[in-house]
């Protein structure tokens, strides 16, 4: 009598095979992608995470740089945010930190960096290397260095500006401080609109330009109808990042200090002055909280205008 023998396993199917070799694939590429990104995680953790936390832990607190509230501060709520949105010099520093904003980076770098790029692009040689060398270079110094250099521009004896226009003893800095910021901030920043205006309007088509000269468009024109509308993704970005880093620049402290008569104290320079000079971190931290969410608000809404541009 035959004895009954069951038949062979049949080796596994191809496609099967294929699953499992391609999920095993992907898990590795996850580890690795994982191993590459764990030092700059933890690099965010420490320089940007963990100091976010610890300014909102000290802004709910009457945290002081000496005395009985820096060695055993007590939590006080909400109370660092009611004083600080219920303060006169709050408000007084968010309007002269909207005007700095404003006038610096939403006119003045924007229109002074495209007006540079716009005039530039076409030329070649040295002139427009000596150019936008000379642009590039106002924004890698160091703003100790470029604070000093405007310090001696507008100084009010012995100033270069006022040799230069024949009215000695006239103070730039004391009469008009908030209009020296814009146009010292103008000045300094205008680089990085330059470059990157620079690089959109390489991608505008010539011949696109070419059509609208020859049906007669004026300068205006080809720029409103033609320019702005292939640009207008950078335009955004351009205002979204110098936005943020003009509300956050501490620059113009070294100008004026924030004076005269806290005419120049924008929001940076009011929260040096109340956590550091002062010694409330906690109020400061409150402050600086504040700031947080409106640059929040402000690249949300930057970042809604790129969403429906695309």
């Amino acid at each position: 009598m035959a004895l009954a023998t069951s038949p062979p396993e049949a080796p596994p199917e191809p496609a099967a095979k294929t699953r499992r070799y391609s999920a095993d694939a992907a898990g590795l590429g996850r580890l690795r992608a994982s191993l590459f990104t764990a030092p700059a995680l933890l690099l965010i953790a420490v320089f940007l995470v963990f100091p976010a936390l610890w300014v909102l832990y000290l802004s709910v607190t009457d945290y002081r740089l000496s005395g009985a509230q820096a060695a055993n501060p007590q939590v006080v709520g909400l109370d660092n945010y009611t004083n600080a949105l219920g303060s006169g010099d709050f408000w007084n520093s968010a309007w002269l930190t909207v005007e700095f904003v404003l006038g610096s980076a939403v006119i003045g770098q924007v229109v002074l960096g495209f007006t540079i790029a716009w005039l530039m692009r076409d030329r070649t040689g040295p002139l427009k290397r000596i150019v936008e060398g000379l642009v590039i270079l106002a924004w890698i110094l160091p703003s100790a260095v470029v604070s000093f250099l405007w310090v001696a521009l507008l100084d009010r004896d012995g100033g270069t500006l006022n040799m230069l226009l024949g009215i000695p003893g006239f103070a730039w800095l004391l009469d008009y401080p908030m209009l020296s910021i814009i146009v010292f901030n103008t000045w300094r920043g205008a680089a990085f609109s330059m470059m990157l205006y620079g690089a959109a309007l390489g991608n505008v088509p010539p011949s696109h330009l070419e059509s609208a000269r020859l049906a007669g468009a004026s300068g205006w024109q080809q720029l409103r109808d033609v320019v702005f509308p292939h640009i207008r993704g950078h335009i955004l970005t351009n205002l979204l990042l110098i936005s943020l880093w003009t509300f956050n620049d501490f620059t113009p402290f070294m100008l004026t200090a924030g004076g005269p008569d806290g005419k120049t104290e924008i929001l940076a320079v009011y929260v040096y002055k109340e956590a550091l000079i002062g010694g409330n971190l906690g109020v400061g931290a409150a402050i600086s909280a504040i700031i947080l969410l409106i640059n929040l608000v402000v690249a949300v809404f930057y970042l809604r205008m790129l969403r429906r541009k695309s």
